[in-house]
């Protein structure tokens, strides 16, 4: 075992607080590109899920949400003719207020609320009014828009006419449970179907048929269509068929594998003006904390060990591997650093879930602010060089 290593097992206690500032320098960013990551994920996890291989979108797009993702509706024969193509269909939604109905007995009670505080008509806290997302499937079992984790009696709830499907995370938002009726922009739907796993803080989405939308009055049946989900025979010819399919489009349109598509939707999230600032900031706040932090705690851990490290000095060790040694010290303080920095980030996860927070962590990210921390450790040791010129035989005689 190597000198450093060993020193910072056996005194660890003086070099814990370099390590949980690099820790918590981690956790600042990964928490806040963690959250911003996993509400674009609450959008597009309907899609992300779901059976298709391919996504078609308009040739201007950048991301599902990027430039216009839309297309002509005569472009859908064109995917189909491809002779690997199995199954294609529009995603379609819509959006709208959300109101849920009091039941007999709720009424009852607001009423009585309402008179306790002096009021001449109910419309307490029971009463919730939302603007929400929908989204919607095909109810049909195996079909390329419903998502792999809905089972047969979900889809055959969500089959019949106005039901809809509301994530367990939105339930209380919206003032509803399985069952209860509600008012969708004006009109009468009911929950037939609660969902795990679909969790969006900035908008509450539902899930309701094609057919459903469509007796709502909201279905889009004009000459063009959302993006084209697209399902092939084989799925591991995804990049192949892509390729393919963009040759035959001549710009009319342009196909993504699901996970090409995903890593847009994720990019484009991070290269949000505002969200590129608040990362920055996070980013430069975390240096400037990790830097100054673990730099004092080296600093002291060595000023402390300045007789050892003169001892090996009288002993013939060269000033350059003192330097050596420090600079190896501080690299395994920021690999221990990594680490405590990935045991808060998946604790802080872990809450966020169960609180109805959806977060994500791209594996790119992980790598890039794990070296990032470690960078801070070896800044803050070669900051902390200068205090070798103490460690002086003589002063044994002292």
């Amino acid at each position: 075992m190597s000198l450093a290593l060993a020193t910072l097992l056996y005194e660890w206690r003086r070099y814990m607080a370099a390590v949980v500032a690099l820790a918590f320098s981690g956790l600042l960013i990964l928490a806040q590109v963690g959250i911003f990551v996993g509400i674009g994920k609450g959008f597009t996890a309907q899609i992300d899920r779901a059976r298709a291989d391919i996504m078609v979108l308009g040739p201007g797009a950048k991301a599902l949400f990027g430039g216009p993702s839309g297309l002509p509706r005569r472009m859908i024969p064109l995917v189909y003719s491809h002779p690997e193509v199995t199954q294609v269909a529009p995603l379609d939604g819509s959006g709208g207020r959300f109101q849920n109905i009091l039941s007999p007995e709720q009424q009852a009670k607001e009423e009585a609320r309402a008179k306790r505080a002096g009021k001449g008509k109910a419309g307490g806290s029971a009463r919730k009014s939302e603007f929400v997302n929908v989204t919607v499937i095909d109810a049909i079992p195996g079909y390329v828009t419903v998502p792999t984790d809905y089972t047969q009696s979900m889809i055959e709830a969500l089959r019949r006419p106005y039901a809809i499907a509301v994530d367990e995370t939105a339930l209380k938002r919206l003032g509803v449970k399985k069952g209860d009726k509600a008012l969708y922009n004006g009109k009468t739907v009911y929950v037939a179907v609660v969902t795990k796993g679909y969790p969006n803080i900035i908008q509450p989405t539902l899930v309701m048929s094609r057919d459903t939308l469509r007796m709502l009055g909201e279905a889009d049946t004009g000459q063009r269509v959302g993006p084209l989900m697209v399902e092939i025979q084989d799925p591991s010819r995804a990049e192949i068929v892509v390729a393919q399919l963009n040759k035959k489009a001549d710009g009319k349109f342009r196909a993504w594998t699901r996970q090409e598509l995903a890593d847009a939707n994720s990019g484009a999230m991070l290269d949000d003006q505002i969200i590129g600032i608040i990362l920055g900031f996070s980013a430069f706040l975390g240096l400037l904390i990790g830097v100054i932090i673990t730099w004092q705690t080296l600093r002291g851990a060595i000023m402390a060990n300045i007789k050892e490290f003169a001892s090996l000095r009288a002993l013939g060790v060269s000033m350059g591997d003192l330097r050596n040694i420090v600079m190896e010290l501080s690299f395994w303080v920021g690999i221990v650093g990594v680490f405590a920095a990935g045991l808060l980030t998946w604790l802080v996860s872990l809450i966020a879930v169960a609180g109805g927070v959806p977060m994500y962590f791209p594996p790119t990210l992980i790598i890039v602010v794990a070296v990032f921390l470690v960078i801070i450790a070896m800044v803050s040791g070669f900051l902390s060089l200068g205090i070798l010129k103490n460690s002086q035989p003589a002063d044994l005689l002292r």
